[in-house]
């Protein structure tokens, strides 16, 4: 009886020999080293982060807020860089950029990367946050690696999300989570977010103005408009010009509207003075404005606001509407901080109206908020991010 050898072949199975390509990973030695490799950045990172505080950041486009985890808000700084044009260095950050504002030389420009509560300017942006995130820590060379939370306004894109937290890994986040600005206001202004009744915030801002119904700890309503604090001061500049032919900057048109600007009328008219260029002879000029003028200036952006409000109550549930008809609703923000904001609201909306305690710094402590509870509010969070990569 003649033997049959048998010869075993193994081969591997289709599904196995497509996983590289699947995956987009060797799956070989090659492959187990750079599943290693990975781990070890990982655990290098966590590693890191163990000396580095969580971090809340109200990225605005006006100011930037940051809260560390345990010490609360450390950091209040306008949104400003200062670039060399000849080598592209950031020559100061905050407030020492806005100083120059309107004063730099030719080769230094003084600028805002956000506008509108976006990135204009993704490179300076992320080295503002980077030196941001090392002030927070007291550190002047950066290896913190901290757990970030940004506030982002509401009807931003996918693409906008992803800027703001490609942002802050590149600038040492080791994790990168985004809340939507109105809800971060709403929690820490102190409104039960969580409960069944509604809550209404309004958020002025410089670049945006975020309004919302909140109910369950979801927002039911929202309307996000890309006007605020900036457009004021723009239309404040606007008006200067149209009407007494002077020429004037944002920084002088803001110093007005903060001392002088109302949206309601007052019972004292104040009358001021205000200095600019004349558009006629090119000199100098000086011209008398009235609390009134300021107010007629703000009337076009304060029109949008309102129309704002308006439409957000126009699309919440007439449940909730009642609720907040009983117990009126919240403005924040830097605008809220203009006189008779209030009145205003009341009078155009029938509704009671309050402005927050310490209306500036609301999104920030609700960041801080989120921190402290991340993982009972881990449902407002609307994108998560982690570091695959140590940068310096």
């Amino acid at each position: 009886m003649e033997k049959t050898a048998t010869r075993c072949i193994i081969q591997p199975a289709p599904h196995l020999a497509n996983a590289t390509a699947i995956s987009g990973r060797p799956t070989g030695p090659s492959g187990n080293l750079t599943h290693i490799g990975e781990g070890l950045v990982n655990l290098f990172t966590s590693v890191l982060g163990l000396w580095s505080a969580d971090v809340g950041i109200d990225l605005g486009t006006a100011n930037t807020l940051v809260h560390v985890r345990g010490r609360g808000i450390v950091l209040d700084e306008p949104s400003v860089v200062a670039v060399s044009k000849r080598t592209g260095q950031v020559l100061a950050v905050g407030t020492e950029a806005r100083r120059m504002l309107g004063r730099t030389p030719a080769d230094i420009v003084a600028m805002r990367p956000l506008r509108h509560g976006v990135i204009a300017d993704f490179e300076h942006t992320e080295q503002m946050i980077r030196h941001f995130i090392a002030r927070a820590h007291n550190r002047a060379w950066h290896v913190s690696h901290p757990r970030v939370v940004i506030g982002i306004p509401s009807g931003v894109t996918e693409v906008e999300k992803r800027a703001v937290t490609d942002a802050a890994t590149m600038a040492g986040a080791r994790e990168a989570h985004l809340v939507e600005e109105p809800m971060a206001a709403a929690i820490g202004a102190g409104l039960p977010i969580q409960a069944a009744g509604g809550s209404m915030i309004v958020d002025i801002g410089g670049g945006t103005t975020e309004v919302a119904v909140i109910s369950l700890g979801g927002v039911v309503a929202a309307t996000s408009a890309r006007t605020g604090g900036d457009d004021m001061d723009d239309a404040i500049v606007q008006y200067v010009r149209r009407n007494m032919g002077l020429l004037i900057g944002e920084r002088t048109a803001e110093d007005i509207k903060i001392a002088m600007g109302s949206a309601f009328p007052m019972p004292d008219e104040r009358s001021f003075l205000v200095r600019g260029r004349d558009l006629v002879t090119g000199l100098p000029k000086t011209v008398e404005m009235t609390t009134a003028h300021v107010r007629e200036a703000l009337s076009g952006v304060l029109i949008d606001i309102v129309r704002a409000v308006r439409s957000t109550i126009d699309a919440t549930p007439p449940e909730l509407v009642d609720d907040i008809m009983e117990r009126g609703f919240v403005v924040c923000g830097g605008g809220a901080l203009l006189a008779g904001l209030d009145k205003l609201f009341a009078h155009e909306t029938l509704m009671p109206v309050r402005i927050a305690e310490d209306p500036l710094t609301c999104v920030v402590r609700g960041t801080g908020i989120v921190l402290e509870e991340i993982d009972t509010l881990n449902r407002v969070l609307l994108r998560t991010r982690r570091v695959r990569a140590l940068r310096y």
